[in-house]
């Protein structure tokens, strides 16, 4: 488990070195999405996902509520005992999920690392006056979960931010969170390379994620802005939402890895 480093409002964060280190310190880390049905989807998923050479990936409930999704993540890390996993509760604050992440870690079931679409950064107020992102810090602390967070910044679905606002958006979020992560519009598009290059500058040390419409077309525009890109529809087989195709993953990965 990563060792955070430095301390920012009175949360623990990292730094990119550090967040690269936790991957291997190969540069960009691909953390393919897996959109779980069920025990044997999700580890053939991940399968896919290791035996290709990523160095994680992230299970996400699209289809039914976070409470049934809990038995398949017990599978998963008993079945990959070894490897990084990281979870995302459809539309579920830090408030909530943290407190549910340390009792599985209490269980023995370590998840490495939460991603929520929201958290809940108000680019309209000062950094010090964030009661909602605080709320979750305070939560994240109280119950000690010493996993990453990837904080959803300026994403996708949820309310409209002007792009004026990016800058602050990003510079208050690395206060919060980890891994500052952000999106294109929606799921399978691509985000504006200035938004990404804007959230870069505004985050200067802090590990900055890209979650959605990656593809391995357009990896090696984004690659040099980014720590992570957490990416589905761009490597699964076309059409198929649920499932990771080797061939994609690997034409994918060959944009980054030279």
């Amino acid at each position: 488990m990563v060792e955070f480093q430095l301390v920012k409002a009175g949360i623990r964060v990292l730094d990119r070195e550090k967040f690269r280190q936790n991957f291997g310190g190969r540069g960009v880390a691909v953390l393919p999405v897996i959109h779980v049905l069920d025990n044997q989807q999700a580890e053939r998923n991940i399968e896919r996902a290791r035996d290709g050479g990523c160095p994680g990936v992230f299970l996400i409930n699209h289809d039914f509520p976070y409470e049934r999704f809990l038995p398949i993540i017990r599978h998963c890390r008993l079945c990959f005992p070894d490897y990084w996993i990281g979870v995302n509760f459809l539309a579920v604050t830090g408030k909530t999920a943290f407190p549910i992440l340390a009792e599985l870690r209490d269980e023995g079931v370590r998840v490495d690392a939460y991603w929520a679409d929201d958290a809940r950064i108000d680019e309209k107020k000062p950094v010090d006056n964030q009661p909602e992102a605080s709320e979750i810090a305070g939560v994240r602390n109280d119950c000690n979960w010493n996993g990453l967070y990837f904080g959803g910044t300026a994403f996708k679905k949820q309310r409209e931010i002007d792009p004026a606002d990016y800058a602050r958006s990003a510079t208050i979020a690395c206060e919060y969170m980890d891994v500052v992560t952000t999106s294109g519009i929606a799921t399978g598009h691509s985000a504006d390379l200035g938004k990404i290059e804007t959230f870069r500058r505004a985050c200067g040390d802090s590990p900055v994620a890209l979650a959605s419409g990656i593809t391995p077309e357009n990896v090696s525009d984004y690659a040099p802005w980014v720590d992570a890109v957490l990416v589905a529809t761009g490597i699964n087989i076309r059409d198929d939402f649920y499932t990771i195709d080797p061939a994609r993953l690997a034409a994918l990965l060959s944009q980054i890895s030279h």
